[in-house]
């Protein structure tokens, strides 16, 4: 499957050992996982600026991440979308990526559910996701 893990899902992963540390192992083992540039630089800027990550420390971890990942240039959405543009451009690399979800924790994202074929789910709910996929 193709999917979309967005930034504070990966950041979790990285924070602490639960649930999304899990999460972002079994997709980067099993899925495609879509990322952009843009995930990639707002990684780095939470991780050295609200996590105070050394920005070496932050580099090892997208430098971890790039390579077991498909990067994307995101579709450009029309204004007004997104409450938070910055979530524009989470939902323009699931479009772009042709993902069947974002694994996100961003409540703006959560609320619409879904967006065009791209349904918009919580970490704790993608392992039934998965299996609903998997069974069809």
């Amino acid at each position: 499957m193709k999917l979309v893990l967005d930034t504070n899902v990966l950041i979790a992963a990285f924070i602490a050992k639960g649930l999304c540390h899990t999460l972002v192992e079994h997709c980067l083992r099993t899925h495609n996982v879509i990322v952009s540039e843009f995930i990639f630089q707002e990684l780095r800027e939470k991780l050295t600026q609200k996590f105070k990550y050394s920005a070496e420390d932050a580099q090892a971890v997208e430098d971890l991440l790039r390579p077991r990942m498909q990067v994307v240039e995101p579709v450009a959405l029309a204004m007004g979308v997104c409450r938070d543009p910055d979530d524009g451009q989470i939902l323009g690399t699931a479009i772009a990526g042709n993902a069947a979800c974002i694994v996100t924790g961003d409540k703006d994202l959560l609320t619409l559910g879904m967006f065009e074929t791209v349904d918009i789910l919580l970490p704790r709910d993608f392992a039934a996701h998965e299996d609903r996929s998997a069974s069809n």
